[in-house]
Order: structure tokens, then C-alpha cells, then sequence
């Protein structure tokens, strides 16, 4: 099918204004009513709910039991829009600096046209809320999202600044890293700065834990195998001359495989504890295991490759990223497939999570046709 061009204008003209309404996580109420609003006037049947703010259609053609979901995220992160674009965020601290606003309107115009389709079984089109680490992915299937609405696989689309305009990746097996947080607080006795001796300095005990956390990666797991412990705060003391009874360190951790994610979990906590007790402390420890990696099923990897193939997209190899994305949750339940669509680098693309991100419009035309072609190369025609 051709994506006519009235599609890809007013897909723009969707981004643009879901651009403008940014809202995070389990907040997308504005958004999830643009988005439920549309998919209605498609003539889809509709329901609404599913982890709060959570859209999901439904679109059934032919005889065929086989039932397909595609997937695009909709909230927006906590971060200053400094650019000046017509369509800029309204709400000072809010934006969307992922492109989830192009994921959108990219599956919105898909939709559009897959009434005129003719394929043989059962599309759903999943719009899903709090994916920037809050899990709304989780929260949909908890709700019952396959469950009430069951499918046979799942593919999610993400745009990719590291790779050109026209690249496509969806390799089979890990493709999105495992991803955790940790808090460790130290606790130990207050003093004066000029009497260390009568307190137990807890800043001393936590620059201990941050350097031995070093030795993680290095030294307790396999060069063979792929892992990040990365401190990223450290706070501690109000003053110059006062020892603080207490510092907090945290940071996140990053994996492919369950049992390096139970090293870098046992190897945080026996470090933390070990340590501030050999300086007078202790070590209280909050570690949570936020996402699952995302780990594409092979054959659907293969159909997502393919769709894309088709739509004239240069297919690559790539490494995995170390970044994280909750729809490993929905990997986790069915099979499927993630994949990145190039969208290139540039004065106003500078890469994901950037205050003067915006999402490159070029790049709609080949998703929309992406998400048509994979409908055909799944469901086939009636």
C-alpha cells in the first residue's frame, strides 16, 4: 500500500499538536482522549483504562483466529523544552524528548488505513502509558491487557538518533538492557568537622563503597558476558564544619542475563554492608529491579526485518543498547519483536532524553508504511 499524502501530512500535524500537550507518566489523560478519539473515528471498537490512561483498538478482517499487536508509547518526560518551535511544549517542565509524540502519530496513521486494508485476522493497536521507568507496560498486562485482549505476537517501534534516516534494526535475542536502581544510605554519628573522633563519619564509609562498586563489573563478572554499575548521586552534610550522620549514594545497574543481574544485586549489597560496618556504620540498602531485558523472539524479529525490507528501510546488525525499555514486559508475555527506526542526528535532533530534542518528521512516512507492511506480512489478505 502507498501512504497517501494526506496521511503522512496530517500525521505530522498529529505530532505537532501531541508534541505541544506533553504529559508524564500515568498523567496522559489530554493525550489518551486525542488518541481514543481518533482510533473511534477510524471505526475501531475502542476500551480504554488499562493502566489508568491506557488505549487499546481493535480491528478484525477475514476468518482468521491470528491476532497481532502493535505498540506505541505516549508519556512525555520531566525535562524544559528550550526550543522555540510553534508547537513547543505548553507545560513548563514537561516535554516529549524521546519522540514518543512521532511513535504516536506514526501507529495513529496506520490505523487510519487499516480499515481499507485487506487482511485476514485480528489487529490491535496499543497506545501505552508510562514507559520512561515507571512500567506501564507491566501495569496494562496486570490490568488484564492480554488476558481481555489477547494476541498472538507484539512488535514495538522506537526512533533511533544514533542510526540514519532509512536504517532499521531488529535483531533476534537481547536488544534493551535489564535495568535496576539502588539507594544506599550510610549511617553513622554526626560531629563537629574539627572532631572527627567523636562521630563516625559516614562520608568517608560511603566514598569507600563508591570506589570498591568500581570493581564490580571489572572484577566479579565475566569479560564475557555484558554488565554497568554506574554511582550517579552522592549526598551528604548541610555545612563545611559539620560531619552529617548520614550520606546516600545511588545509582542504577544494567544487564542481558538473570544471573549477572543477581551478581550485580548480591555484589551491591555485600559491599554496602561490609564496608560501613568496617568503618562504624550501617548500610541501609534499597535495590529494585525495574525492567526485564528486552529479548526479541526470533521468528518475529524475522517478520519485522522483512516488513521493513519491504518498505525499502536498510536493514542492520547492531549492538544492543544498555538503555532499557518496559516493552521487555510484553516480550515477557508473548512472543515479539522490538525495533529501532533511524532518525538521524542534527541541530535538532541531538539524541533521546536532550532538552532540544525534537522528533525528526522525516522518519513518518517509513514508519506508517512499517506498521502497514508488518500487518500484511503477518496477517497476509483475506
Amino acid at each position: 500500500m502507498t501512504i497517501p499524502a494526506k496521511t503522512i501530512a496530517q500525521a505530522v500535524d498529529w505530532r505537532h499538536f501531541l508534541h505541544s500537550i506533553p504529559e508524564l507518566a500515568y498523567e496522559e489523560w489530554q493525550t489518551s482522549a486525542f488518541v481514543a478519539e481518533k482510533l473511534a473515528g477510524f471505526g475501531m471498537t475502542v476500551q480504554t483504562g488499562f493502566a489508568g490512561t491506557g488505549v487499546v483498538a481493535s480491528l478484525t478482517k477475514g476468518n482468521s483466529r491470528r491476532v497481532i499487536g502493535l505498540r506505541a508509547d505516549m508519556d512525555a518526560l520531566p525535562i524544559n523544552e528550550v526550543a522555540e518551535y510553534r508547537y513547543r511544549s505548553q507545560f513548563a517542565g514537561k516535554m516529549h524528548a524521546c519522540g514518543h509524540d512521532g511513535h504516536m502519530a506514526m501507529l495513529l496513521a496506520a490505523a487510519s488505513l487499516a480499515p481499507e486494508m485487506n487482511f485476514d485476522g485480528t489487529v490491535r493497536f496499543i497506545f501505552q502509558p508510562a514507559e520512561e521507568a515507571e512500567g506501564g507496560a507491566l501495569r496494562m498486562i496486570e490490568d488484564g491487557l492480554f488476558d481481555m485482549l489477547p494476541v498472538d505476537s507484539v512488535y514495538g517501534l522506537h526512533n533511533w538518533p544514533a542510526l540514519p534516516p532509512g536504517a532499521f534494526v531488529a535483531g533476534a535475542g537481547p536488544i534493551m538492557a535489564a535495568f535496576s536502581i539502588f539507594s544506599i544510605e550510610i549511617c553513622g554519628k554526626g560531629a563537629h568537622g574539627a572532631m572527627p573522633h567523636e562521630g563516625t563519619d559516614p562520608i568517608v564509609a560511603g566514598c569507600a563503597v563508591v570506589s570498591a562498586l568500581q570493581s564490580v563489573v571489572s572484577r566479579n563478572v565475566s569479560p564475557l558476558d555484558t554488565a554497568v554499575l554506574s554511582v550517579t548521586q552522592i549526598q551528604a552534610g548541610d555545612a563545611y564544619n559539620v560531619i552529617p550522620d548520614r550520606a546516600i549514594i545511588r545509582g542504577t545497574g544494567r544487564w542481558f542475563s538473570k544471573e549477572v543481574g543477581d551478581k550485580l544485586e548480591a555484589r551491591v549489597r555485600k559491599i554496602a554492608n561490609d564496608i560501613a560496618s568496617a568503618h562504624g556504620c550501617e548500610a541501609v540498602i534499597r535495590y529494585e529491579r525495574r525492567y526485564p531485558a528486552t529479548i526479541n523472539d526470533a521468528t518475529s524479529a524475522g517478520v519485522a526485518r522483512e516488513a521493513a525490507a519491504k518498505v525499502g528501510l536498510t536493514v542492520l546488525d547492531a549492538q544492543p543498547s544498555i538503555a532499557s525499555e518496559d516493552f521487555a514486559f510484553m516480550l515477557n508475555a508473548v512472543p515479539g519483536a522490538y525495533a529501532w527506526i533511524g532518525s538521524g542526528r542534527g541541530p535538532v535532533n541531538p539524541g533521546l532524553h536532550s532538552p532540544h530534542f525534537d522528533f525528526n518528521d522525516s522518519v513518518i512516512p517509513a514508519g506508517i508504511a512499517y506498521w502497514i507492511h508488518l500487518i500484511e506480512v503477518e496477517l497476509g489478505s483475506s
